[in-house]
């Protein structure tokens, strides 16, 4: 059996040049396309050096692990532990979805058990098992890698159309200023009914070293009304500054939430700044996204006119 070293270098460049392109993709990183090329150049060069039984040894899992990682060092640096771990867990979890799926497809066609067992070899006791790419599985694998880019560049999209919309917020009561980053949220249009004022939400967490201890706990369980009730029974410097904001929940009736009254909130967007002082800050007892991108949700009258 003849085997073409060039060729099969050139199928493992391309390979693992797709997978790190993948999983630079699915990091929302943007990878210099020489890093990859030198990294994927490192993954073909040890695939090819399975040819020569002398190196054997190379082929340990520590030394493969060792090598998965030197490509992923090379194709994207090292920044911090935690970003080149995420990059790990990236790089392999591309590798067992498209192996997994390629290797599914390949016996999902497969037509009856003799097509199963010509891929099976008994050696020394021990079975193993081959797999055969030919055109119909190559096909099934660059379907698989134009649903997971599809998949990918639409999760990137929504991210960005999420960047576009963020700003950053300073919240400035009495001596303190609050910093978090707002999403800018054209369907919100919470108001006090009382006085007309926009509401902007933020996470209560960010008051956690203001607020009484039972009061994080009232706003978390969405018990407000008891909250007011034993307001005597916890100091609070910024009493006079609460007010009550009934809202309608999702498939719920009228709620209440709390919220502070500020001296100014100011909103910095796209090189633009506005200052409010007619606003209140809505108080929410989760997290306002589980990525923690943003902490407040800006109502959209609060960047259109300074006030």
């Amino acid at each position: 059996m003849a085997v073409y070293v060039d060729v099969m270098f050139l199928r493992e460049l391309l390979v693992d040049g797709s997978l790190l392109l993948t999983t630079a993709w699915v990091r929302h990183m943007r990878a210099s396309p020489w890093r990859v090329l030198s990294a994927s150049a490192i993954g073909a060069c040890y695939v090819v050096m399975m040819l020569y039984p002398q190196l054997s040894v190379l082929f340990t899992l520590l030394v493969k692990v060792s090598v998965s990682l030197l490509m992923i060092w090379v194709a994207f640096g090292f920044v911090s532990l935690q970003h080149f771990l995420r990059n790990i867990a990236a790089f392999y979890t591309v590798n067992f979805v498209a192996a997994g799926a390629i290797i599914g497809i390949h016996y999902l066609l497969m037509q009856g058990s003799g097509e199963v067992w010509r891929t099976v070899n008994f050696i020394k006791g021990g079975m193993q098992v081959e797999l055969k790419m030919g055109l119909i599985y190559l096909l099934a694998a660059f379907c698989i890698g134009l649903y997971i880019y599809r998949t990918v560049l639409t999760q990137r999209r929504e991210r960005e159309l999420v960047q576009t919309h963020l700003a950053e917020v300073i919240i400035s009561i009495d001596e303190l200023e609050q910093r978090c980053i707002g999403l800018v949220d054209t369907g919100n249009q919470l108001y006090d009914p009382l006085t007309r004022t926009p509401v902007m939400v933020v996470e209560a967490s960010l008051w956690s070293e203001q607020l009484p201890a039972s009061w994080l706990q009232c706003i978390r369980e969405e018990q407000v009304d008891r909250l007011v009730a034993g307001l005597g029974e916890d100091h609070f410097d910024w009493q006079e500054r609460l007010r009550l904001v009934p809202y309608r929940g999702v498939n719920r009736g009228s709620q209440f939430m709390l919220a502070l009254k500020p001296d100014f909130v100011r909103i910095e967007r796209e090189g633009q700044v506005f200052v409010n002082k007619k606003v209140l800050v809505g108080l929410d007892g989760g997290k306002l996204t589980a990525d923690s991108a943003y902490q407040a949700i800006i109502h959209p009258t609060l960047v259109q006119n300074n006030q």
